[in-house]
């Protein structure tokens, strides 16, 4: 496993690196030796963010926590990653070492499988990026599907971690 830890607009002290080591070593059980593991860590203000990404035979695992502890982002980013593997264990199963999920967890373990539960069919109307915002704002959903009156594409505006919006267009 290599671990890459990069600040932004930090110092990373001796004492961080080293705690990030030892408890990115609790991945070791689920991860192939090759396995990159990057660490990002920077400060906004009184905001400490932490990024960590698994890169590991095509699959990307990826974590992102702010708190105003640095210690306490790490550690947030690290039981997400451990949840995220958890929850995708079948489908990970043939990249990740399979004895990591011999015997018992850490974890509880979960044997939730998602299913599609609902379909949804809807008439899609051409419009503009502005009044599809106002119809996302409108229905107070996460994202809003659309034919983009100007391209002609199927788009999809999202609203983002951040408040603003995000808008996804196809490229044929």
């Amino acid at each position: 496993m290599r671990l890459l830890i990069t600040g932004k607009n930090i110092e990373v002290s001796d004492y961080l690196r080293d705690m990030i080591t030892k408890k990115s070593k609790k991945l070791e059980r689920y991860l192939k030796p090759e396995t990159e593991i990057n660490v990002t860590l920077s400060v906004e203000r009184n905001r400490h963010i932490t990024e960590v990404t698994i890169l590991f035979d095509g699959v990307v695992l990826r974590a992102e926590e702010v708190t105003g502890d640095m210690y306490a982002s790490f550690d947030n980013a690290l039981e997400k990653l451990e949840k995220q593997i958890h929850r995708h264990r079948t489908k990970l199963e043939k990249k990740l070492r399979y004895e990591a999920f011999d015997g018992q967890d850490s974890l509880a373990s979960d044997d939730f499988e998602r299913k599609i539960v609902r379909t949804k069919s809807f008439n899609i109307k051409p419009m503009d990026v502005e009044e599809a915002a106002m119809q996302l704002e409108l229905l107070g959903h996460s994202f809003f599907v659309f034919t983009n009156a100007r391209t002609h594409q199927v788009n999809v505006l999202y609203v983002r971690k951040d408040g603003h919006l995000g808008l996804i267009e196809p490229q044929y």
